[in-house]
C-alpha cells in the first residue's frame, strides 16, 4: 500500500511538474521573443537550437566585460534597458543584483549543478571563463611550451605576449589575483612573476576576444587567453599549453532581468541554457568549460586538466588592483 501511494504521489509530482513545463512554454511562445545581453562568443548555436526546440526567437546582444556595468546601468536607469536574461562573469551579475535589476529565478535545470554553482536565488553559475596560455603550435617548439606560469617570465619571451589589458579588464585582474592566492606560496614570488611578466612587455588588448588573431599570424607567439578559441577560431594553428598548475577563471553567470520584457521566455530560456543539451553544445561548438557533470570541452587533455572558480573580488579590489597593474606594467 505504501508503495502504491509513493508512486502515486511521484506520478502526481511529475504531472504538476510537466503541466507547469507546457504553461510556461506557451506562454513564452505567445511573447514570441527573448533577448539576450552577454559577454560570452560564439553562442549563435545555442541560440538557434533554442530557437528550432521552442519556437521562440532569441536575440543575442554581445557586450565587453569591460563595458558591460555602464551599459546595462545606463540603459536600465533611462528606462531602456531591454535585456530578458542577462549573462556575465559572477562580479557583473553582483553589480547588477545590488542595483536591483535582477529578478529571483531558481532554474530546475540545475538541480543537478555542483553546490559551488548556486549562488543565490538570483544568480545561477554554469561554467569557469576558464584562463590559460595557449600558443601558436606551429612556431612554437614543443619543448619551449611553457610548463608553469612562471616560465611566461623567459625573456625568449619579451615582445612575443599578448593579453587582456590588466589595468581595466575585471576578468584579466582577477586572474592575476587568483595566481596570488591559488597558485603561487607567497606574495613576494608571486609579485616576481609579475613583475618579470610585465618586464616582457606584453601587448595589451582590450578582451579575450582579440587575444588569439595576432597569435595565429605570428606577430605574437602566446597569449595569457582562453583555450576555448582551439575551439572557435579552428583551423587557426592553437593550442594551450599543458600547465602543472591549475587553470582558472571566473565563474560564469546567468541571471533574469528585473524588467524583463518578456518574463515567460526568459525562464524558459535560462532552463534551456542550463539543460545538458545546451551545456554540450556550449562546450562542444563553443569550447567552454561547463559546471554540467561529465560534459568537457573536446579540447585534448582538457578532461583531465584541474580547472578551479577563483575568487570574486570586490570592485574596489578591482579599481585598486586596476591601478596597481597599470604602474607595473606600465599601461599608457
Amino acid at each position: 500500500m505504501k508503495s502504491l501511494l509513493a508512486a502515486f504521489l511521484v506520478l502526481f509530482a511529475s504531472t504538476n511538474a510537466l503541466a507547469a513545463d507546457n504553461d510556461q512554454l506557451a506562454k513564452a511562445k505567445a511573447e514570441g521573443k527573448v533577448a539576450y545581453y552577454a559577454n560570452i562568443t560564439a553562442v549563435e548555436p545555442i541560440m538557434q537550437a533554442f530557437t528550432d526546440d521552442t519556437g521562440i526567437k532569441a536575440e543575442y546582444t554581445r557586450i565587453s566585460t569591460t563595458k558591460f556595468v555602464a551599459t546595462a546601468i545606463t540603459e536600465f536607469e533611462a528606462g531602456k534597458f531591454m535585456a530578458d536574461v542577462v549573462q556575465g562573469p559572477l562580479p557583473v551579475l553582483e553589480i547588477l543584483k545590488e542595483k536591483g535589476m535582477l529578478a529571483p529565478y531558481s532554474s530546475p535545470a540545475a538541480a543537478h549543478y555542483p553546490e559551488w554553482t548556486h549562488k543565490d536565488k538570483y544568480i545561477q553559475l554554469f561554467g569557469i571563463e576558464y584562463v590559460g596560455l595557449i600558443y601558436n603550435k606551429d612556431l612554437v617548439k614543443p619543448a619551449d611550451v611553457p610548463k608553469r606560469y612562471q616560465d611566461l617570465t623567459d625573456p625568449k619571451w619579451k615582445n612575443k605576449i599578448v593579453m587582456a589589458n590588466p589595468a581595466n579588464h575585471a576578468t584579466t585582474i582577477s586572474w592575476l589575483i587568483g595566481l596570488k592566492e591559488n597558485v603561487f606560496k607567497n606574495d613576494a614570488e608571486w609579485m616576481k612573476f609579475v613583475k618579470g611578466l610585465a618586464a616582457n612587455k606584453p601587448m595589451f588588448v582590450k578582451s579575450f576576444g582579440p587575444t588569439p588573431a595576432p597569435i595565429e599570424s605570428g606577430e605574437k607567439l602566446i597569449g595569457i587567453s582562453m583555450p576555448k578559441y582551439i575551439i572557435t577560431k579552428a583551423p587557426a594553428p592553437l593550442d594551450w599549453a599543458h600547465l602543472s598548475q591549475p587553470l582558472m577563471g571566473t565563474p560564469r553567470a546567468i541571471g533574469i532581468s528585473v524588467k524583463a520584457p518578456h518574463p515567460a521566455a526568459a525562464r524558459e530560456f535560462v532552463d534551456y541554457w542550463l539543460s545538458k543539451k545546451a551545456m554540450s553544445l556550449l562546450a562542444d561548438k563553443v569550447g567552454e568549460y561547463v559546471a554540467t557533470p561529465g560534459v568537457f570541452p573536446p579540447i585534448e587533455g582538457m578532461d583531465k586538466a584541474k580547472v578551479i572558480p577563483i575568487r570574486e573580488l570586490s570592485d574596489e579590489e578591482i579599481k585598486k588592483w586596476g591601478a596597481e597593474f597599470k604602474k607595473i606594467f606600465d599601461v599608457q
